[in-house]
């Protein structure tokens, strides 16, 4: 089990949750609903009343003591505010995923990229990860600039069978991945 240490960036810290932050949690995602439902819908139905933001946060703990799942709220370090959630979950063959958000207020400021980049270094240092992938829907121009900012490229997506339930929405994602090698290479 990995310790439940924050990460530290100049202006953020990146923490586990929790189960006093469910307010802050709750709030976030609840004024920001119709704003996360394409992208988050699982989030949104799991959190539709303050209770349900407890339970939640204690999936994540859980979660991460099973090393399934790693998430972090992010914070401002000066004012402690609570701006958005960036996780971490581990797939197979080396492989782990990377999902955030940020209340609407707090994007565009570069927190995003900030967040990405330590959490990059969580994948490939204490999880071990070999690559990362982060999905972004095609009109998610603000999502595809911060994968490449931290030096993801964009990777075609895999073949499915037409029958494949889900192969119509396959065209509306972008991936974008980034190998340990292109991380530790000179010049990242």
């Amino acid at each position: 089990m990995l310790p439940r240490t924050p990460l530290l960036t100049s202006r953020l810290c990146l923490r586990p949750y929790e189960l006093a932050d469910a307010p802050a949690f709750f709030e976030l995602i609840d004024g920001d609903r119709a704003r996360f439902r394409t992208s988050f819908p699982d989030r949104l139905l799991a959190v539709s009343a303050l209770r349900d933001a407890t339970h939640a946060l204690q999936a994540f703990t859980d979660d991460w003591q099973s090393g399934r799942f790693y998430v972090f709220g992010i914070w401002h370090r000066l004012s402690a505010t609570y701006l958005g959630d960036i996780c971490l979950m581990p797939q197979t063959k080396g492989q782990a995923e990377i999902g955030y958000y940020l209340a609407a207020a707090a994007e565009g400021q570069g927190f995003a990229r900030e967040a990405l980049a330590a959490v990059v270094g969580f994948g490939f240092g204490a999880v071990g990860s070999q690559r990362l992938l982060i999905r972004c829907y095609t009109d998610n121009e603000r999502g595809q600039a911060v994968a490449r900012s931290a030096g993801f490229q964009s990777e075609a997506p895999p073949k499915r069978s037409i029958w494949f339930r889900n192969a119509d929405s396959v065209a509306n994602i972008r991936r974008f991945v980034l190998t340990r090698a292109e991380h530790e290479a000179p010049g990242l």
